[in-house]
């Protein structure tokens, strides 16, 4: 699939088919992840893959939607703000390295037919409870992993004129 299509067609999948994601595929996806740019190539994140089997009634803490845990698997992306590297009035980049990594992923996944969905909207604490986060990790953002049962629908944009000023 060219870029340009990937990134058009890319949506928020919110239904899953139950077939497995295959194993290659899901290198492949974690590989974009990993290859994403971050600030001084410090890479201050990580990635965490549920298999949902068996554990959805847990990941319904994390986020209570029924699709939420429909799909085989669940990935979450943390940031790890010890790793990462901090601007002079001090930003951290962390949180920002693992949204990069995050879009890689959504967008590879796209591209070989897999679908997604975004989660910010979910409960921290669960988060750390039920993946058993260590103090270091900071979940930043989730989304089911799997084929789509859902069909795609153009999305409203706002438009360039809006987002965009040139000087």
């Amino acid at each position: 699939m060219e870029f340009s299509e990937v990134i058009q067609k890319r949506y928020s999948v919110r239904a899953y088919a139950s077939k497995p994601v295959e194993p290659d595929k899901l290198n492949k996806i974690l590989e974009a992840a990993i290859l994403a740019p971050t600030a001084a190539n410090r890479q201050a994140f990580r990635l965490i893959v549920i298999k949902t089997e068996g554990r959805q009634a847990e990941l319904k803490r994390i986020y209570g939607r029924e699709w939420f845990a429909q799909a085989p698997l669940v990935v979450c992306a943390c940031g790890v703000k010890d790793e990462a590297w901090v601007r002079k009035e001090g930003k951290n980049y962390a949180e920002v390295d693992a949204t990069i990594a995050f879009t890689h992923l959504l967008l590879a996944a796209h591209d070989l037919g897999l679908g997604t969905c975004w989660i910010a909207a979910f409960d921290p604490a669960a988060a750390r409870d039920v993946l058993k986060l260590s103090a270091g990790l900071e979940p930043v953002a989730f989304t089911p992993l799997g084929y789509p049962a859902d069909k795609w629908k153009p999305k409203k944009r706002r438009p360039a004129s809006e987002l965009i000023q040139h000087m």
